[in-house]
């Protein structure tokens, strides 16, 4: 009996390790065929680089203001009698806005008249009586200064009447009515915003190294949000003398053309100034470059050699010193030269001398003027 039970437990072992045998085999059989294994060459697009004109820019984000822009305000105290303008409508120079309650004042008016006729009388009488030597010369002048103060008095009350009478300081647009017939207003309450939108200011602000591209009359091109395609053109018209010593900022004054008034005191636009034109600069798409802290690199696609000495399509990477950026595209300083064909997307995937396969079916964008749908 024991043996029996020996000669089963000698056959169970047995038939364990042979399947353990086989199951190592095909183990060991499955990590040769991977060690065996290259995954296939990425798909990648390239673009060839090339020498091109480009215009170079000052970009810089300002602020629109009026070249005239106030907020009338009163500059009496009274009673509003009559509001003569609509919000938001256009008025010339001395349109008249608002007309504040005179009636005090004019019926001062009415007794100084009153009181000037009698010393314009006074005057006349006594002139007459200086001739004949009746009247004495104090009496004379005298009268002569009451009949001027009478004058004065006139003229003061007249000016007082007038300056209860708000007209426009300047042709421009009116804002919003801020006042209702009927309402006291004290000296110097706001009546209407006025604003003058053509021409038209854009002030911003550039790093103090641009200082020798800025140039009064230079050309400059505005933009905006709100309205998508539309362009802006203009020239500076001033720089200011003083940096500020917090940013070592520099501000900057454009003048622009605004007949269709779309540009509004204080929107916010992206201003360009723009800089003589320059030849044979090499521009890249922007999705090309593999940003990095240790330097920015882009793979240049060339034909390589792998150490079996067979010839292949490998990418070599390359860092660059990158300029300007223009839409789509950024500057190359150095590192290429007109004619290297680069990888234009997809560089995370890449590492040095790896195998590719040029596929540019698709390409990335390459717009220097990119106007995105969604923007």
């Amino acid at each position: 009996m024991l043996k029996k039970i020996i000669f089963m437990i000698g056959a169970v072992l047995l038939v364990w390790g042979a399947l353990a045998f086989i199951k190592w085999r095909q183990i060991n059989a499955a990590m040769a065929m991977g060690a065996q294994f290259a995954p296939p060459p990425p798909a990648v697009a390239t673009f060839t680089v090339k020498n091109a004109s480009w215009q170079p820019v000052l970009a810089s984000v300002g602020t629109v203001e009026a070249v005239h822009g106030v907020m009338v305000s009163t500059d009496l105290p009274g009673i509003v009698k009559e509001i003569a303008f609509k919000s938001g409508t256009a008025v010339k120079q001395g349109d008249t806005l608002v007309m504040l309650d005179t009636r005090q004042e004019e019926a001062q008016l009415n007794a100084i008249r009153a009181r000037l006729e009698l010393a314009r009388t006074n005057f006349n009488r006594i002139e007459d009586l200086l001739k004949k030597r009746v009247a004495s010369r104090s009496d004379y002048d005298s009268t002569v200064a009451e009949y001027k103060q009478a004058e004065a008095l006139v003229k003061e009350v007249e000016a007082q009447i007038d300056r209860k009478t708000i007209r426009a300081p300047f042709e421009g647009i009116l804002g919003i009515r801020l006042v209702n017939q009927g309402q006291y207003l004290k000296s110097g309450d706001t009546v209407v915003s006025l604003q003058s939108l053509d021409p038209i200011y854009v002030n911003f602000n550039t790093p103090q190294q641009n200082l020798s591209e800025l140039v009064e009359g230079r050309a400059v091109r505005v933009s905006a949000d709100g309205l998508p395609g539309e362009f802006f053109e203009g020239k500076i018209s001033a720089i200011d003398p003083e940096v500020d010593p917090a940013t070592r900022n520099l501000r900057v004054q454009a003048t622009l053309a605004n007949p269709q008034e779309k540009l509004r005191s204080g929107m916010f636009v992206r201003a360009e100034v723009l800089l003589p034109e320059r030849d044979a600069v090499l521009a890249i798409p922007a999705s090309a470059v593999d940003y990095a802290p240790y330097g920015n690199s882009v793979y240049v696609v060339r034909e390589m050699q792998n150490p079996e000495g067979e010839t292949y399509t490998g990418v070599d990477q390359k860092f660059v010193k990158l300029g300007a950026t223009r839409g789509d595209l950024v500057e190359v300083l150095s590192g290429l030269q007109a004619g290297d064909q680069i990888v234009s997307g997809g560089t995370f995937k890449l590492r040095n001398e790896q195998a590719v396969i040029v596929n540019n079916e698709i390409q990335v964008g390459a717009d220097p003027s990119p106007t995105p749908k969604d923007s």
